[in-house]
């Protein structure tokens, strides 16, 4: 391609799931003439047991110490390799990391059972929600969704595999049906502008999961995802320029949008989401 004039090609390789993402890019970033014209690494979400069929699954028991009957409660695991990311970014921070593939598939579900069932529709926002999250935080520069949008069937499919979308376009009907995870991306895609970079931020409770981005105009994007039936009061603390009490409602995502944090999105900003003084 090279000699062809085509060097402007960014050739991504991979373009699989996160948990063989770090052995690929260990041996092909070891061959240094391969490594030369690799441009980054692509990824898929595939391999979590939590919402797809096809994974071996794995229970990991615990004691619940906070009811007097001792119930037992359970952490699903299987090959979701969340952590992956990271390694890989850094392993080669001068390689470049994208996520490529991400949908929810029906499996043995009709496209209807999601559609009228309000709790799947909604968790399928929440792991959208979840994946961008840790994946911008460990490395990942761009995220990209495998179907925007599907008919009423979960649709088209040459193999048959259907999927749920965030948009779902009933040809049928001509009714188009924006799902829980339409709005959910929207967090990501609206308030994240092209060229922002990541500012450092964390969360002292685990059911908050945050990421911060400084935009190129100097503002500060902060996205807090609660997956509890609770509501979590917190304060979001900023470096340098004070704290604010705030709340996260239950099974909710919000963005809270800071002015004139930094001039430039090349100084990292830091945001905490932390106990109250």
């Amino acid at each position: 391609m090279e000699a062809a004039g085509l060097a402007r090609v960014k050739i991504v390789i991979w373009d699989h799931n996160r948990d063989g993402m770090l052995e690929r890019a260990a041996v092909a970033y070891a061959d240094e003439k391969a490594s030369r014209y690799i441009w980054g690494l692509g990824y898929h979400w595939y391999g979590d047991a939590r919402f797809e069929t096809w994974p071996e699954r794995y229970e990991v028991e615990y004691e619940d110490r906070q009811k007097e009957n001792a119930d037992l409660m359970y952490e699903v695991k299987a090959r979701l390799g969340l952590e992956n990311v990271r390694r890989v970014a850094e392993l080669r921070p001068d390689k470049h990391i994208i996520f490529t593939e991400g949908c929810q598939e029906l499996s043995d579900r009709e496209l209807r059972d999601v559609l009228d069932n309000r709790q799947r529709a909604w968790k399928l926002g929440e792991r959208y929600a979840l994946n961008i999250i840790s994946d911008l935080n460990n490395g990942c520069e761009g995220w990209i969704d495998w179907n925007l949008c599907l008919d009423e069937t979960g649709g088209p499919n040459h193999v048959g595999n259907l999927c749920c979308a965030p948009i779902i376009c009933d040809t049928q009907t001509d009714q188009v049906i924006r799902l829980p995870a339409y709005w959910y991306l929207g967090h990501f895609s609206r308030y994240l502008k092209p060229g922002a970079c990541r500012a450092i931020s964390s969360s002292s409770r685990d059911i908050l999961e945050v990421t911060s981005w400084l935009n190129p105009d100097g503002s500060l994007a902060v996205v807090v995802l609660n997956q509890s039936e609770e509501e979590v009061d917190f304060w979001l603390k900023i470096f340098g320029h004070g704290a604010v009490e705030a709340e996260a409602a239950p099974r909710s995502i919000t963005t809270f949008l800071v002015d004139d944090v930094e001039p430039e999105c090349s100084v990292s900003g830091d945001a905490e989401a932390g106990d109250q003084p």
